[in-house]
């Protein structure tokens, strides 16, 4: 396998609790990756790890054939690692556009120097940032291009999460990370989010996702491959079938009274 990502033997300590514990795996490029386990599990710690929010106690985090281990997240994103977070980080107060175009900073070259001296060169970068911006809102399912001058803050919750895809997808992104996309969503707006995450994938089928779910539909539709955590340990890894038939897995879902029931 070609891979895009590899994490070797991760841990993570905040003091006496261990977050994560020597945790491998690895993501080939146009795969996508499901993230399952109980809440609390360390899920949301790994992405952090990955995305340089956090440096690993021990253990090495690989990118496109770098190892990026501890290196700051606005570097990650610039190799090519773009995310969403499980509560949202949207500008509340910044139109549906300005949020998609803040996504592009790491690929515009344009600072204050330049918007003072050259502000031509800076209003026609400004310009292309806005095409590109309404051409990924006008991709995306629902009509977030017809709001694109709303205020995020008023947006449903399902169309801040398709925005909050389209911010990260704003910086042209190798690995796309989402964390919990499906949140607060109804079983239509799932259905949605899940035709249009089939649909980005049709159009960049390089790209690769890794994608932590508690919606075992969304997990179901894509993963090529899915591993499960719990207590910060991986406890089972393959294909969906098999993760979901797996003791280990239905005892940290359910508890172990409820499986040998």
């Amino acid at each position: 396998m070609n891979a895009l990502l590899e994490v070797e033997n991760a841990t993570m300590r905040f003091g006496g609790l261990v977050a994560l514990n020597d945790i491998s795996f690895s993501v080939g490029r146009g795969e996508v990756l499901a993230v399952i386990g109980p809440n609390g599990a360390g899920k949301s710690t790994l992405f952090n790890v990955v995305t340089g929010v956090y440096r690993p106690t021990s253990g090495r985090v690989r990118f496109d054939g770098s190892d990026i281990t501890g290196h700051p997240a606005h570097d990650v994103v610039a190799r090519g690692v773009g995310r969403t977070f499980q509560t949202s980080r949207l500008f509340s107060d910044l139109s549906v556009l300005d949020n998609v175009i803040i996504g592009m900073h790491t690929r515009t070259g344009t600072g204050v120097l330049g918007a003072l001296f050259l502000p031509g060169a800076s209003r026609r970068e400004m310009a292309a940032c806005v095409e590109k911006a309404e051409a990924l809102l006008k991709a995306g399912s629902g009509d977030l291009f017809e709001q694109r001058y709303r205020l995020a803050g008023t947006l449903a919750q399902a169309d801040r999460r398709r925005l909050e895809i389209a911010r990260a997808l704003a910086s042209e992104p190798k690995l796309l990370l989402l964390d919990e996309p499906s949140v607060g969503m109804d079983e239509i707006e799932t259905d949605a989010l899940i035709a249009d995450i089939a649909r980005l994938k049709r159009e960049r089928a390089d790209l690769s996702v890794i994608l932590i779910e508690h919606d075992m539909r969304v997990v179901e539709a894509f993963p090529h491959q899915v591993i499960c955590i719990d207590y910060g340990s991986k406890i089972a890894e393959g294909d969906f079938a098999a993760v979901k038939a797996d003791p280990r897995v239905q005892e940290a879902y359910l508890g172990k009274a409820a499986v040998h029931a």
